[in-house]
């Protein structure tokens, strides 16, 4: 059951439609346009750098495998992560770790357990080299403050580990004004690559396009053309059409930065408004601060839940899918407890389901007022609102 997707800009299909004539592939990690626009699209935001320290892939899952093929060694993950992160360890045979995240936040390895697992994996005969992190998470739609984010890179460090930064969403944040922007590769520019995946918070999904940026060092060359090896190897080239659209939102044209901005203040209001239905359901939930997703910890609400057969995640996640309407995929699909009753839940399908009424979100001062997104948002009050009232008449006499 997928989510409904964002109405693609009629600027986006001009660029695409002017590509029609067309003829030459894009050679693997991309080309200069789309490299150039990658390095202003980085300077823009504090990371002067060189078309020599980018690579570009027809979407992030090729351009993690490369990655991660090209650093060697086992893998390190918070927990729970992107759904996608952990297969790319998985296919080339790496073992992946979990490492438990801080109570604040997510997308980042509590500094003391990740130097705990280190040295539990070397003391077990392991190689662990890199970490995969997220500054604005998904699945918790968290950012994790730059003190915490400062100390787990320090664990990393002085572990010796390369670790990858996925800021696909950091341009998404609920509110830029009151949130420290941060990233692992301003604090130790010398052994973070940075990755940002464009289909989804720029593109449509079904356009796959994702740039890296590696260190300007003499490894991040290596690591750079390992990755390129990689990639040739895979035949993993962006689409030049989807190339020339990615990079021209990497050079953020007005129409393509009001869209950013119109698509986080409006899901800001629409996750805002269903963290207060979990959390008065008796729930528990981090307040959601970027992106398009909240997680949900339902283990208050066990005892309800179990009279209707949920006992664990995969459960769950038939359970609310079904009584939403709409994806609400378990916490076992993000590296999480399978025990554990927690679950994503996502804003996208409170824009509504056809096109009309998602630009008419997109729009709107005020889009909880709209009569599909009220109906919307009705379904979710219903849902957990009849787990509240259960847990209340399961609730023993004092």
């Amino acid at each position: 059951m997928p989510e409904p997707g964002l109405p693609v800009l009629p600027e986006l299909h001009s660029v695409l439609a002017g590509t029609a004539g067309l003829s030459d592939a894009e050679p693997p990690g991309g080309g200069p346009a789309l490299l150039d626009a990658a390095c202003g699209y980085w300077a823009r935001r504090g990371l002067p750098t060189r078309t020599g320290q980018v690579a570009a892939a027809p979407g992030a899952p090729a351009l993690l495998l490369a990655v991660t093929a090209a650093v060697g060694g086992d893998v390190l993950l918070p927990r729970p992560c992107t759904a996608w992160w952990a297969p790319q360890a998985r296919l080339l045979g790496r073992p992946a770790y979990p490492v438990p995240t801080p109570a604040e936040c997510g997308g980042i390895p509590d500094p003391y357990a990740l130097l705990e697992t280190v040295r539990r994996v070397r003391d077990e005969g392991g190689d662990p080299r890199l970490l995969v992190l997220s500054v604005a998470d998904d699945p918790t739609a968290t950012v994790p403050p730059p003190e915490s984010l400062h100390e787990t890179v320090e664990a990393a460090d002085s572990e010796g580990l390369h670790i990858v930064s996925d800021e696909t969403w950091l341009d998404t944040l609920h509110d830029p004004a009151a949130t420290v922007r941060a990233g692992p590769a301003e604090m130790l520019p010398d052994a973070v690559t940075v990755l940002v995946d464009l289909a989804g918070a720029f593109l449509p999904p079904g356009w796959p396009a994702a740039v890296a940026r590696f260190p300007a060092t003499e490894y991040g060359s290596v690591l750079r053309a390992r990755v390129l090896d990689a990639l040739t190897a895979l035949g993993a080239a962006p689409a030049a059409p989807v190339a020339a659209v990615a990079a021209h939102v990497l050079g953020e044209p007005a129409h393509v930065t009001e869209r950013a901005r119109d698509c986080a203040r409006v899901h800001a209001v629409l996750a805002a408004a269903v963290h207060r239905v979990v959390l008065g359901a008796g729930a528990l939930c981090l307040p959601p601060r970027a992106g398009r997703h909240l997680y949900a910890d339902l283990g208050p609400l066990r005892g309800p839940l179990a009279t209707r057969g949920v006992r664990d995640a995969m459960e769950l996640e038939e359970f609310l899918s079904t009584r939403l309407g709409a994806p609400a995929p378990g916490g076992h699909r993000f590296g999480d407890d399978l025990a554990a009753l927690r679950v994503r839940l996502s804003t996208g399908p409170l824009l509504g389901s056809t096109t009309v009424e998602r630009v008419a979100s997109l729009t709107a001062l005020e889009p909880l007022e709209l009569p599909h997104v009220e109906r919307a948002l009705s379904i979710f009050e219903s849902a957990f609102g009849d787990l509240c009232v259960d847990a209340h008449r399961t609730e023993p006499l004092r």
